[in-house]
């Protein structure tokens, strides 16, 4: 009975071996490929790239385990090659296996797609060039569920990928943290983002109207890594170079770019592409670290880009099955180089380090926030509280950058582009303020009043706040406000401002002398004969010179008052020999220099004394407003009125075109003068002095034209 024990249970058979069903095997596979949800944006990232796109946007819900939307503009997928687009090993980047050794596309197995369809439910939209509309079809463990249907598309491809791993309930339970790997995808998207700069990317969650990761595809390498690392590594970067053409040793070219000594991280980010595939190297990894751990502080880790670029033959890109990683042929001695290099450059860089300072005592009550360097998968990662994209203000009011006049190129008039004019000029306007002491005249100060009591709150919000965009037309300009864009008009505003600041500097005008005096009888004599071509004076209202000379005469008795109060001087001979200073640096119109003398004789009430000042600052205002200049506008349809007649044509033939260039010229110098002027003085000059009445909420003078907030909504339907 011992010895029965002692045997132990019977021998078993050895189990025999089965041949899997293909269906497991696809799955096997599919699980070796397609590992997390990045893993499936990746391959089809990497696909839209050999497609040639330029243009490719990612959609991810749940962290891509529900849903995944990539769409590109590339090439399309022809329509006789959708039955077998997901089928295993089909491909169109190679043929033979020879291929592999010259192979420069970043897919090449042809397992991603059919992976994805034994794991997701799939759908493909495509439309080729030439094609009047596209097909979408849907794919189910490698083969069509139905026929292509026809459907309206866009130029590419879109590839929806919806419910992954839905059958493989171990692996979709164990995506916990679904921030963790929509993290994993905005990290993917954001190499190829920065590697491929020729390529725009956007990056989403489905749902959002705002993209977590958004570039552009025309700007530099370091517009990009700004992009989406942020300007703390951007501006800490240093360009690094190094190559070897030695075949007995290693034939490469890399390029890239490292952080310098004053940047550190929490951990190390290394971005590497080799020939144009992204991948890992751990011996380069830790070469470069030990190269920097004798530079940073304990702890403190770097950012490192690198394109590396060898002849096909020395890589093996088929040695992982997500094709993470490659083999080098002289791996050794390419890691040798490129250490040596990045060492030789930091030691170049090295010259100066910025040090960060406890300014307050451990323990101590107020707690100074230091500023820390997240690392970029954190950075992309995390969630911050933001302001909902509807109701973003993009620009400064106080920071003139960023408007329009930035994107445009014009010609220089009159040496107004030196910026050291530009910024005496704002300077002066903005320390200019309005004299303390106003003369003590009951009239003025009921004047004043009227203007603070008449003040409009809102429309003074919008003019202290708003940012200048341009010119809308020859009297409507644009300026945006918080989320809104209003049409003013300049010439009611420029008006109302002189105004006010003529009755605000009542008695205390410096003057604007006149090269040359003018006389005042001309000055109404050309002032009659504008009012003839209007229209507004026939014979029988008598003669134009006895008209003219009366009314210089009653200029010429009120001329103690004008010079007094309004700096407006007229000598006993009758000429003009100056001119109120309304606002510093700005010379009013000098062609309306009649109209305005003709107004002062004939639109002044001289007996009483509050309306006399009050109209008497309405005329000035008038005449120092921005009107637009008397010559059309050389942009727009008003270069008709240049054009020379055929009879000076024929006696002028040097003349190489039929325009009077000389008058032209003017014409641009005044309009151009106009804008400039509206722009870098009367803006500036608005948001310091002006008070907007409240007439000017209803009679047109502001027009909201558009506000985010609606045209979110109206994009929403669309």
């Amino acid at each position: 009975m011992e010895l029965d024990a002692l045997e132990g249970p019977p021998a078993r058979e050895p189990p025999p071996i089965r041949r899997l069903e293909e269906s497991v095997v696809n799955r096997i596979a599919a699980g070796e490929v397609i590992q997390r949800p990045f893993s499936a944006v990746k391959e089809l990232v990497e696909n839209s790239i050999d497609a040639g796109s330029t243009s490719i946007s990612v959609v991810i819900k749940d962290g891509g385990l529900k849903l995944i939307h990539v769409s590109d503009n590339g090439h399309g997928i022809r329509h006789e090659d959708l039955p077998i687009l997901c089928e295993r090993h089909t491909t169109s980047k190679l043929s033979s296996y020879e291929d592999l050794q010259t192979i420069s596309s970043l897919g090449f197995r042809g397992e991603a797609l059919a992976s994805m369809t034994f794991v997701a439910h799939v759908t493909v939209t495509t439309i080729t060039e030439g094609q009047t509309h596209g097909y979408r079809v849907s794919y189910k463990e490698g083969v069509m569920e139905q026929e292509p249907r026809p459907c309206a598309a866009v130029k590419g491809t879109q590839i929806m990928v919806e419910n992954l791993f839905y059958n493989v309930a171990a692996r979709r339970k164990s995506f916990k943290n679904l921030s963790d790997e929509y993290a994993r995808i905005l990290d993917v998207i954001g190499r190829y983002a920065i590697h491929k700069i020729n390529v725009s990317f956007s990056c989403k969650k489905h749902g959002d109207s705002r993209a977590d990761i958004h570039t552009t595809g025309v700007g530099s390498r370091t517009d990009a890594i700004r992009s989406v690392y942020g300007p703390a590594v951007a501006r800490e970067l240093v360009e690094v170079t190094a190559s070897d053409n030695e075949p007995s040793h290693s034939v490469f070219k890399m390029e890239g770019f490292i952080s310098s000594a004053n940047y550190s991280a929490k951990k190390t980010t290394m971005v590497l592409f080799i020939n144009d595939r992204l991948v890992e190297c751990t011996a380069l990894k830790r070469a470069i670290e030990v190269v920097y751990s004798a530079i940073l502080p304990k702890a403190s880790k770097p950012f490192i880009y690198m394109s590396i670029l060898l002849p096909p033959e020395h890589v093996d890109v088929n040695v992982h099955p997500t094709k993470r990683e490659v083999s080098l042929l002289n791996q050794e001695s390419v890691v040798d180089n490129i250490q040596n290099a990045v060492e030789a450059k930091l030691m170049q860089s090295n010259t100066t380090r910025t040090y960060y300072v406890q300014k307050t005592l451990p323990g101590a009550s107020q707690v100074i926030n230091s500023e820390e360097e997240e690392s970029p998968s954190q950075k992309l990662g995390t969630k911050s509280q933001k302001v909902p994209v509807h109701k973003m203000v993009r620009t400064d009011s106080s920071n003139p950058a960023g408007r329009i006049h930035a994107f445009l190129q014009k010609k220089p008039v009159g040496g107004q582009e030196s910026q050291g004019d530009l910024a005496v000029m704002r300077c002066a306007v903005r320390q200019r303020r309005n004299p303390k002491e106003t003369a003590d005249l009951t009239s003025i100060q009921q004047l004043v009043n009227a203007i603070d009591c008449n003040t409009h709150s809102g429309l003074l919000d919008i003019i202290k706040q708003c940012t200048y965009v341009g010119m809308a037309d020859d009297i409507l300009a644009l300026l945006q406000y918080k989320t809104q864009l209003y049409l003013i008009n300049v010439v009611k505003l420029s008006r109302e401002l002189m105004y006010q600041q003529a009755v605000r500097r009542f008695a205390h005008f410096n003057a604007i002398q006149l090269s040359n005096p003018a006389p005042v009888f001309e000055l109404l004599m050309i002032a009659l004969d504008e009012e003839e071509q209007a229209g507004l004076w026939q014979e029988s209202d008598g003669p134009k010179d006895e008209i003219a000379k009366l009314n210089m005469q009653l200029l010429e008795k009120k001329a103690e008052l004008l010079a007094e109060y309004f700096g407006i001087r007229i000598d006993k001979q009758g000429n003009l020999h100056s001119l109120p200073l309304v606002l510093d640096q700005y010379t009013p119109d000098m062609d309306r220099l009649p109209r305005f003398v003709w107004t002062l004789a004939n639109d002044v009430d001289w007996d009483e004394e509050k309306e006399c000042f009050e109209s008497l600052a309405a005329s000035v205002g008038d005449f120092y407003a921005l009107h637009p200049p008397l010559l059309p506008n050389p942009s727009g349809e008003g270069l008709k009125f240049y054009q020379i007649s055929k009879e000076k044509y024929q006696e002028n033939p040097a003349n190489e075109t039929n325009i009077d260039q000389e008058l032209l010229a003017e014409a641009e110098t005044g309009w151009a003068q106009r804008e400039w002027t509206i722009q870098h003085v009367l803006f500036p000059s608005m948001k310091l002095f002006l008070k907007p009445p409240n007439h000017m909420a209803n009679d047109g003078t502001f027009v909201q034209v558009a506000c985010l907030e609606k045209l979110f909504k109206i994009f929403e339907r669309c």
